[in-house]
């Protein structure tokens, strides 16, 4: 079975079975005049990871696995949005206000739609999460179960919110999860330090973490037939 090196121990995996899921690299998120900007953020760190989340879904198109992208974004009406999330905080720009992209995380508008350089094929799946975590109130579970995916390869942004609070639903799930160290990102490095940290204490108790490098190392050596999703 291969194998991938990672922390506190190597991810075993069955290619048909391994999925990679990247969270929200949304304009919203990454790009100046967003709500990642709007809450007072520097947005530079995420933008940074860019080319390794590419690195990273390039390796498993080649190996013909599944590739889920997902969104944060909510219904037009707000009707999906509590009231408790649209007032948290003090950003300069709140949920569903209109700002330079667009209605803030709003479903459709140009804040919402993932990095160009990252843009979905056609074939992949896509899910919009009215959360942090991408299993709730979103059919992620039957695309998953649809296409006998077991194991996981979590990216994407932030790592302490979305990233963390999905790896964690997966992990009750009975997902096995690995975390790609550099393809993922905060607006505050300690945040991402503690979260790395926590998923692989006492033995990966949530899952392991790996480097892009020795992610695409095996799945290189994969050969896995091409398929569609």
């Amino acid at each position: 079975m291969p194998q991938i090196h990672a922390r506190p121990g190597p991810f075993m995996f069955a290619p048909p079975h391994l999925a990679l899921v990247v969270i929200d690299m949304q304009r919203d998120f990454i790009e100046p005049g967003g709500f990642g900007a709007a809450l007072g953020n520097d947005v530079t760190p995420l933008r940074a990871i860019v080319p390794a989340v590419r690195r990273l879904i390039d390796g498993f198109r080649v190996a013909g696995l599944t590739v889920v992208h997902t969104r944060e974004c909510h219904k037009p009406d707000l009707s999906d949005c509590p009231p408790a999330k649209r007032l948290r905080g003090t950003p300069s720009l709140r949920i569903g206000d209109p700002g330079p992209m667009g209605r803030i995380l709003i479903a459709g508008e140009p804040g919402s739609d993932i990095l160009p350089e990252l843009a979905p094929l056609p074939h992949e799946v896509v899910i919009d999460k009215p959360g942090k975590g991408a299993f709730y109130a979103t059919p992620l579970q039957a695309a998953l179960a649809a296409r006998s995916v077991t194991h996981l390869v979590l990216a994407g942004v932030t790592t302490e919110v979305c990233v963390q609070t999905t790896m964690r639903e997966a992990n009750d799930r009975g997902y096995e999860c690995l975390l790609a160290e550099d393809a993922t990102e905060s607006y505050f490095p300690q945040f991402k330090r503690a979260t790395l940290e926590m998923v692989r204490a006492q033995g990966g108790i949530v899952g392991r973490t790996a480097t892009v490098d020795a992610i695409v190392d095996a799945l290189a050596g994969v050969g896995c037939r091409a398929r569609s999703s």
